[in-house]
């Protein structure tokens, strides 16, 4: 039975409720309708706050009930959430006390998939990860899709998957949440706290990101990092097969690095892949994630030589380290997918040259004292803005960095140019979400491309 069969002799003739119309919800309407059901979709924005493609839905086969989350969509034989939603919303919570199936755009689409799916999660590195694995199994002669947390939902395109594709997906916690199926190559880059303003707790952190795996059959395989501290506890817990990436120590399976060599790891075997200098990515967290996307697809077949090929070319993505241009002898790199202090702190350790860094934006409640020291040693001065930039000027300033103070992102770019001289690299590496000024990471890391290409002439 083909994946839209599945999906018709799930959907057709019923009801079907979605919570909230961002991309996932979008999609999601668009392929349930398509499949024959009846959709009723809600979101707590008024109509008119909501998307061009939301409005467009409201006024053709789909029920949209908008400014304020309806009760009409407990009336459903299912319903899928999207992952900015909390789990906690009474509504959700008389849905379950009901018994009402909850699903999610992800978890239908590893449901439906006839495809070899993998899936990355992890608190940082997810991104990258993800698409350098989609990048090797592109190089490896096949027909490689990439979507889930990184882009675009991919539930619209599972018609046209065939046996012979695979499908990478990055899987955030919010979307593991509700995943009643597991890829078949799963990846945890790393798990260290993140997004304690909606879990609240570590446990309950990894009790999410466990949905990457503990859906996996005995063949299936789950690419841990062996530098991680809870890796050793995710190996227990893995149904299928477990393999390892690690930048500071040998592997039986996996991937490591051999003094400046990344080597492929099949028990005694040992495989080069390239030198460390032949990577086009910068930094020591960069390096981590070619061993982890190296694994991840080495231990699905994939040849020495097309791994090769896509990590020594592959030269990153927006937001991530991006060199954005050099102004009057001042580099500009934006990494505003930086949103959280351990992340900033690897792009503090990434740049050779003398730092300005931008930080700030709304915290997420997590330690900052790494962080803080990783600024006291590494950047020349630090600009800091938004939501948590009171707290950060204190702190810094008591552990005798220089800070400057700014109120908008923009007027922290301002002041960064006035600090900054010949030979310095100002930095754009937050620390917080960008949602107290910002739709999203790609909105706050784009307007800083443009302000800084708007000082001069690329050179």
């Amino acid at each position: 039975m083909s994946a839209l069969e599945q999906a018709r002799e799930m959907f057709s003739g019923r009801r079907v409720g979605v919570v909230g119309l961002a991309r996932e919800g979008l999609a999601l309407s668009r392929f349930l309708l398509s499949v024959g059901a009846e959709v009723v979709a809600t979101d707590d924005r008024p109509l008119e706050a909501l998307s061009p493609e939301a409005r467009i839905l409201a006024q053709g086969d789909i029920t949209v009930l908008a400014g304020g989350l309806a009760e009409a969509v407990l009336e459903a034989s299912y319903l899928f959430v999207s992952p900015g939603v909390p789990l906690e919303l009474p509504l959700l919570g008389r849905a379950r006390a009901a018994g009402l199936p909850l699903w999610n755009e992800p978890g239908l689409l590893l449901a439906l998939c006839p495809a070899a799916t993998f899936g990355v999660t992890g608190s940082s590195g997810k991104s990258t990860t993800a698409s350098l694995a989609a990048a090797i199994l592109r190089e490896d002669d096949g027909r490689a899709y990439l979507g889930g947390n990184i882009g675009q939902p991919l539930i619209e395109k599972v018609g046209g998957m065939a046996p012979g594709d695979r499908v990478v997906l990055e899987l955030s916690s919010f979307q593991l949440e509700l995943v009643r199926h597991s890829p078949r190559y799963a990846l945890v880059t790393n798990i260290t706290p993140n997004h304690l303003d909606r879990h609240a707790t570590m446990d309950a952190y990894v009790e999410a990101k466990r949905g990457i795996y503990c859906h996996q059959q005995r063949d299936d395989l789950l690419v841990l990092n062996a530098d991680d501290e809870w890796s050793e506890r995710l190996a227990t817990e893995a149904p299928g097969q477990v393999a390892w990436f690690s930048t500071g120590s040998e592997v039986a399976q996996g991937a490591c690095l051999d003094g400046d060599e990344v080597v492929l790891c099949a028990g005694a075997a040992r495989e080069r892949v390239c030198r460390t200098g032949d990577l086009r990515l910068r930094g020591e967290h960069n390096v981590a994630n070619v061993l982890a996307a190296a694994a991840l697809t080495h231990a699905a077949g994939v040849r020495t030589e097309a791994i090769r090929a896509a990590v020594t070319s592959f030269a990153g993505l927006a937001h991530r380290l991006e060199l954005v241009a050099a102004v009057e002898g001042v580099t500009y790199v934006n990494d505003s997918i930086a949103t959280t202090p351990e992340r900033s702190a690897a792009g503090l350790r990434a740049i050779e040259t003398p730092i300005i860094l931008l930080a700030g934006g709304r915290d997420k409640h997590l330690p900052w004292e790494g962080w803080i020291e990783e600024a006291r040693q590494r950047a020349k001065s630090v600009v800091v803005f938004g939501e948590v930039g009171r707290m950060l000027v204190r702190r810094l300033a008591e552990a005798g960095v220089a800070v400057s103070a700014a109120g908008t992102m923009r007027e922290a770019v301002n002041l960064a140019r006035e600090l900054a001289g010949p030979g310095d690299t100002v930095l754009l590496s937050p620390g917080g979400t960008s949602f107290d000024e910002f739709r999203d990471f790609e909105e706050r890391g784009n307007r800083f491309r443009d302000w800084v290409l708007s000082m001069g002439r690329r050179t």
